[in-house]
């Protein structure tokens, strides 16, 4: 069983001063921490300096994005491959800022996570409703063939460094939060789809992280549901001890998903 994985988006946010001077920080808040994966994904272009202030903590890199092509004439993108180069684990792919602002699409998403895999990364792959799809009651629906489609062309092989986020649109930077109950229903009905699609051996201990307005305030409930498997953190990933207390979540017994 893998560690519950805690990643922090930074999105477009600090200057490369500012990144060093806050993963400064957040690496002394967690040393020591054994139990939890931690991964943070800067801006591209602080990556490289904030790779060897890691060197020696539980902190991962990951990138925030990245091209389907390898390499060639695509001004302005970076590759799996770059990102590996530069010390990258993890790649977040699909978000919803991405599909809003940047017209992705679920095919889009299928083909980076192809380049992700290629390079060595291990994909986080963003899923989750608008709030007209949740009043709706489209959640399930929409979720699930974000999934299917994203992940078409997969062997059950090559989904063992995969994770899957559920992120609703409509909690996303809004202050508006889902409650653990809505999320954990969410993603039972997303473990049974990765089950029935790749088969209980391979999909058992790919991780379901949750994201959306995750907080040191709430993070705790979110952990107690047994198929929450961590979160992806937007905005309070950018204060380290706010990051840093979501990251030592208080655990409690999670009957956790066989």
């Amino acid at each position: 069983m893998l560690k519950p994985l805690i990643t922090g988006n930074w999105k477009m946010n600090t200057t490369i001063a500012e990144g060093v001077g806050l993963v400064m920080r957040l690496r002394e808040l967690v040393r020591g921490v054994e139990d939890v994966e931690v991964a943070i994904a800067p801006p591209f272009t602080s990556i490289h300096h904030l790779r060897f202030l890691i060197a020696d903590s539980p902190i991962k890199l990951a990138g925030q994005n990245l091209s389907t092509e390898k390499n060639g004439a695509y001004t302005g993108e970076v590759s799996g491959e770059m990102l590996r180069d530069v010390g990258c684990d993890y790649v977040i792919i699909g978000h919803s800022e991405r599909r809003q602002h940047f017209a992705e699409s679920d095919e889009t998403v299928n083909k980076k996570i192809f380049a992700a895999l290629r390079a060595g990364l291990k994909p986080i792959v963003c899923v989750g409703e608008t709030i007209e799809e949740r009043e709706g009651g489209k959640t399930l629906a929409v979720v699930k063939r974000q999934i299917k489609t994203g992940l078409k062309g997969l062997g059950p092989g090559m989904v063992k460094d995969l994770v899957a986020a559920y992120e609703p649109v409509w909690a996303i930077g809004t202050g508006k939060n889902a409650t653990a109950e809505q999320v954990e229903e969410v993603h039972n009905a997303l473990r049974e789809l990765l089950y029935e699609k790749f088969g209980t051996a391979s999909a058992k201990d790919l991780r379901i992280i949750y994201g959306g307005s995750v907080k040191p305030e709430n993070i705790d409930s979110f952990m107690a549901q047994p198929n929450i498997d961590g979160a992806l953190v937007g905005g309070a990933s950018l204060k380290a001890e706010d990051f840093a207390r979501i990251v030592k979540f208080k655990k409690t017994s999670r009957g956790k998903h066989s």
